[in-house]
């Protein structure tokens, strides 16, 4: 051998040697405190950290990237309190963590004794130890999970002796030590994950029907980016982790507040952003309205019982505390003697539409058309649903945690209710099936004909004005109609206004739409859906289509009506008619090409909206056209649901004020309205108005507020819903303002350095607009006239109105029982419920 090649050799090993210990830990190269070790990709490195407010040391994996994000710590119940430690390789082979004495603060804990082993940190951010003489991993941190879930990751079934499955939140954000939340997935009956409050259920997904799981809204659009349930040739299945663009660094976490997560990286504003999260608002908290209770973030108060079932202390009730529940109202007639069921008046079923089914289901294998039966025959059987992938779907017991969901999510439940409880409907329909009163069947049907017919009549010959208001006639006894029409002003009004608004004829918007197709549907709204129509001799259209089943919806459609038929601005949607015959009632709007507001900001692909011109012309528009519902229009309207989703724009992207279907008309020089009934959306809602019921021309311009800082910042107010550091978005726009940094607000996507004295001042408009006191805010007018630069010397803004609640999970549970052990390995006893 030359001495060359001799050299050249040497070089190499030394170089093998160097990268070797660029990812890996070896007994003769252990890594101090100032030391890291890099994958090979470069995604991540293990080292010491400390949490920001603390002092104390930990070791972990980490994103490597310019904001500090662990994803996994070794010693979080014990950490260091210098920077005195060191990561080495053992001589039994285990990996561990010392302190400046050489004692173990944490260890792998392998029992084999093992000469040869090294650490290495893998491209899919697992931190193996492995024997070196056949390369196999004895220990790997994925089976030893902290507070996050990484793509690669496997989650089993949490059993009761070991908890290892679990991912399990920090203690605070300054401290990693276990804290009382957990996640994992629940081994009993259909799949389903939860999160946990030590061992009580905080949070439930639903179960999984082979692609999604049901009970998280709008999951379709995340099935390339989440939890995936595998199942096993044993019977048995795990959970896995995967995301569409593996190149974004994306991740799930549980912090310490329950709060689960999904996490995306932004290069442009280098920082992570929340693409997910499980508790977007209070009826995601498990079961937070008791037992056979329901939750609807559009009712007020959130939680109602059953149909056929009442408030089981009716004082706890009153003072907002839910968790009691409810219970029927009256015994099943299964439960009693049979003698009424021969004359046909057996238990029936409540359909609910839409919601997130109650836990503890049980699956009944048999086909859909017999679910039903299955279900009626046993006396004990209290709901029954059926979900494709799923199947038939049974409940034993109390029904815990449904949820209302607005849209198509979710599934159709149904509730056994006793024959009493339930409506007219119902009783008349049996009775037709029963055939036990012809005479009284008929002359319900032939009277039901002839309203139709006369209602059709009336819409046909003088318009919507008649047919609106016989609607309003029929729909009298309503509970808390979001629009009055009790006092002569307003009959005046609804009178003048809709005289002369044209009808639809419902065959014309079937055929328009192409019979309602669903690849014509623009969106859903918590009153029915929209669809794309184009009239033969006419443009498109957008036709609204109110739900049947939604008295909400009726009222909203007189409101609508009522509101906006004479008005017109042109940042304002123009209704060009209105439909009613029979069960249908339609609204029918100029149809708008860009759609909603929303899809363009916060859509990902939608890539073109970025330059700020078109954002301050947006801004200004929705401006204007608030102004003139407020000050220059012939009513003085105060709209109460002003959000992106409600802003549509034209092929031209000018704004369109929309949907004013709970907005109120002020008279004279009222200047403040009050209602028992918060109707809205949270996030959008001024304090005022959210809490107490009281709006007015200032909580306008709080919404207006939120929307300006969404365009600006290209978030979603809610987004933000209970990070580790900001409660909201205008929790954050304040972070940043005291900081003195509203520049890490502004969407990387436009450019600052051109208009950066512009976006400052939008941004300081937009604080002044969602300050806490209503008085404090500015009025449209003057918020107009500071946009445009009229007014130079703006005031300094006062604290916004941020009211990140924390829902919390009361003591008291409904009656049936789930038991999960505690996570530091404390056995728990059984539960009364949850």
């Amino acid at each position: 051998m030359s001495l060359l090649q001799f050299l050249l050799m040497i070089l190499h090993s030394i170089f093998l040697e160097f990268c070797t210990c660029t990812d890996t830990i070896l007994p003769s190269h252990p890594i101090k405190d100032s030391e890291t070790i890099v994958s090979n990709n470069t995604n991540f490195k293990l080292g010491f950290f400390s949490p920001e407010g603390s002092k104390n040391r930990y070791v972990g994996i980490l994103y490597n990237v310019t904001v500090q994000t662990s994803i996994w710590v070794a010693n979080r119940d014990k950490p260091l309190n210098d920077s005195s430690g060191t990561v080495t390789i053992m001589e039994d082979g285990n990996l561990v963590v010392l302190d400046g004495q050489q004692e173990i603060v944490w260890s792998s804990n392998l029992t084999n004794s093992l000469v040869n082993s090294s650490a290495q940190l893998l491209d899919t951010w697992n931190l193996i130890l492995k024997d070196n003489s056949n390369g196999r991993a004895i220990w790997q941190s994925f089976q030893h999970p902290s507070d996050s879930c990484l793509q690669g990751m496997r989650l089993d079934p949490v059993s009761n002796e070991d908890d290892k499955n679990l991912i399990t939140s920090w203690n605070s954000p300054s401290d990693a030590s276990t804290g009382s939340f957990s996640f994992g997935v629940d081994p009993l009956n259909i799949p389903q994950v939860f999160v946990w409050n030590d061992s009580n259920p905080y949070w439930r997904s639903g179960p999984w029907n082979g692609q999604i799981f049901i009970g998280i809204p709008n999951m379709d659009s995340l099935r390339n980016n989440g939890f995936h349930v595998v199942p096993e040739d044993n019977g048995s299945l795990y959970m896995t982790v995967s995301f569409a663009n593996q190149s974004i660094p994306t991740y799930f976490v549980l912090n310490s507040k329950g709060c689960l997560m999904q996490k995306c990286w932004y290069d442009g504003y280098e920082d992570w952003r929340v693409n997910w999260t499980n508790l977007e608002n209070e009826c995601d908290v498990y079961a937070k309205c008791g037992a056979f209770g329901i939750c609807n973030l559009l009712d007020s108060p959130i939680c109602t019982c059953l149909e056929g079932f009442e408030p089981k202390n009716i004082t706890e009730w009153s003072k907002g505390n839910w968790t009691s529940g409810c219970e029927r109202k009256t015994q099943l007639q299964c439960e009693r003697n049979n003698s009424l069921v021969k004359e046909g008046k057996e238990d029936g079923f409540l359909k609910l539409t839409s919601v997130k089914v109650p836990d503890f289901a049980e699956r009944s294998y048999v086909e859909e058309a017999n679910c039903e039966s299955r279900c009626l025959s046993n006396c004990s059987c209290t709901a029954y649903s059926y979900y494709e992938g799923i199947g038939c779907m049974q409940w034993g017991a109390s029904l815990i945690d449904i949820q209302k969901f607005s849209g198509s999510s979710g599934a159709d439940l149904y509730v056994r209710v006793a024959y009493s409880d339930f409506g007219i409907a119902f009783h008349l329909s049996n009775l037709k099936k029963k055939n036990m009163d012809l005479v009284i069947a008929l002359t319900v049907t032939i009277g039901s004909i002839t309203v139709a017919i006369f209602t059709y009549w009336m819409a046909k010959r003088e318009g919507c004005k008649k047919a609106s208001a016989l609607l309003q006639s029929l729909s009298r006894g309503k509970s808390s109609p979001v629009y009055s029409y009790q006092s002569s002003p307003q009959e005046k009004l609804h009178q003048v206004y809709i005289e002369e608004l044209p009808v639809f004829e419902f065959e014309k918007l079937a055929k328009a739409t192409e019979n309602f197709h669903s690849m014509n549907k623009l969106g859903q709204g918590g009153f029915g859906p929209v669809y794309k129509g184009k009239l033969p001799d006419g443009p498109d259209i957008a036709v609204k289509r109110l739900s049947r089943s939604s008295g909400q919806g009726m009222a909203e459609f007189m409101n609508e009506v009522v509101v906006i038929s004479k008005l017109q601005h042109r940042n304002l949607v123009r209704l060009l008619g209105c439909c009613v015959e029979g069960e249908e009632t339609m609204l029918i709007y100029e149809y708008m090409p860009n759609k909603s507001l929303d899809a363009l900001l916060f859509d990902p692909r939608n890539q073109d909206f970025v330059d700020w011109s078109k954002r301050m012309s947006i801004i200004e528009g929705i401006g204007r056209g608030l102004l003139y519902l407020h000050r220059d229009s012939r009513l003085r309207i105060i709209h109460r649901d002003l959000k992106a989703s409600n802003i549509l724009l034209d092929e031209e992207l000018n704004p369109k004020i929309s949907d004013f279907g709970i907005a109120r008309i002020f008279e004279g020089n009222q200047d403040q309205g009050n209602t028992v009934r918060v109707v809205g959306t949270y996030g959008y809602m001024a304090p005022e108005y959210a809490m107490e019921g009281r709006f007015s021309e200032k909580s306008d311009v709080f919404s207006f507020g939120v929307l300006l800082l969404e365009i600006v910042s290209g978030r979603r107010n809610t987004s933000f819903y209970q990070d580790e550091h900001s409660l909201s978005l205008l929790w954050f726009a304040w972070q940043l303002w005291n900081e003195e940094k509203l520049l890490k607000l502004v969407d990387p996507k436009i450019s600052k350095s051109c208009f950066q004295t512009e976006i400052l001042r939008y941004i300081h408009v937009g604080l002044l607009c969602v300050q806490e006191v209503a008085n404090d805010r500015p009025a449209i007018s003057v918020v107009l006239s500071m946009l445009s630069n009229e007014i130079k010397d703006l005031p300094a803004p006062t604290q916004p109105a941020f009211t990140g609640r924390q829902a919390s999970l009361d003591t008291e549970f409904p009656q049936q029982s789930r038991t999960r052990w505690s996570v530091n390995n404390v056995t728990i006893t059984a539960l009364e419920g949850r």
